[in-house]
This record gives structure tokens, sequence and C-alpha cells, in this order.
């Protein structure tokens, strides 16, 4: 019997990624499993050290960090009134090599994850980030499709 306690769920706050939250959580909720909300920040690159140049990289990583960390315990706090226990993680580097290294780690029963992000090239999005977890994961994966992706799927057989 396929057994469900684990459930993560990578997040860039999308709006696909959100209908993959909220799939994941009627499934949690079904279950009585528990959800884990992870977002991965990139691994940003290192930048010149031109005195003109205002930007540091460091204190815009902490700003990211912390944003992401606000987000995902925001979530949280929703998930527990609907009384699912939650953990959040913020990971940084490749964000499909961060979820599989999750998944394989803490031995997630379930990942479920959108087809697309943030980017909107819908063409490339799949073959990226999704694409390779589905292809590396040590457990099932529940790909959802994003919101624009069902609105020009509509659109195309109208």
């Amino acid at each position: 019997m396929f057994n469900v306690e684990t459930i993560l769920c990578s997040t860039d706050f999308s709006a696909g990624s959100l209908r993959a939250i909220s799939a994941a959580t009627d499934i949690a909720i079904r279950l009585s499993a528990e959800l884990w909300l992870m977002h991965v920040l990139p691994i940003l690159p290192a930048l010149p050290s031109e005195p003109n140049f205002a930007f540091e990289a460091h204190a815009y990583g902490l700003l990211l960090q912390d944003d992401a960390q606000k987000q995902l315990d925001e979530m949280a706090r929703e998930l527990k009134q609907k009384g699912i226990q939650s953990r959040v993680l913020v990971a940084h580097g490749d964000a499909a090599g961060e979820i599989v290294r999750v998944a394989e780690e803490q031995k997630v029963d379930l990942i479920v994850i959108a087809t697309f992000g943030k980017t909107g090239w819908r063409r490339f999005a799949f073959g990226s980030v999704t694409e390779k977890v589905v292809r590396l994961a040590p457990c099932p994966v529940l790909t959802v499709r994003g919101s624009e992706e069902r609105i020009a799927a509509e659109q195309r057989l109208a």
C-alpha cells in the first residue's frame, strides 16, 4: 500500500505554485499528512567590486531569505488553522537539486510541484525544474498545471 505521511511542496510564490500548494493541502487533509513548504533561493552571482556599485549581494540575499521565510511562515499559519502540521524550508542553490536532496534526506513520500512558475516560459519551464524533479525524485511526484496553462489550453479548445 502507498502510504503518504509527508508531502513536500516547493513554491516560488507564483500563481502556478500556489495552485500546487492548494492541491498539496487537499491531499494533506485527506491523508492526515504533514506538509512541508519549500522555497529555493538561487545562488547570487559575484558582483563587481567597483566603488560606484552600491548594491551589496549579501544584504540582498538576506532580504530575499527573510521575505521567503515570512511568506512560508504565513502559509504555515494558515495550514495550522486547517489542522495540518507543516514545516517550512528555505534552501539555496539549484531548485531541482535542492528539492530532490531534501526529498531523499527526509524520506518524503510525495512531492507536489507546479509545471511552471514565475518565468512564464511555458515551453521551457516544465523542461527545467519540474522535469528534473520528476526524473530524479526518490518518490512519486504530482505535477499541477499552472493557471496560465489552463487558460491557454481552454483558449486553444474554444
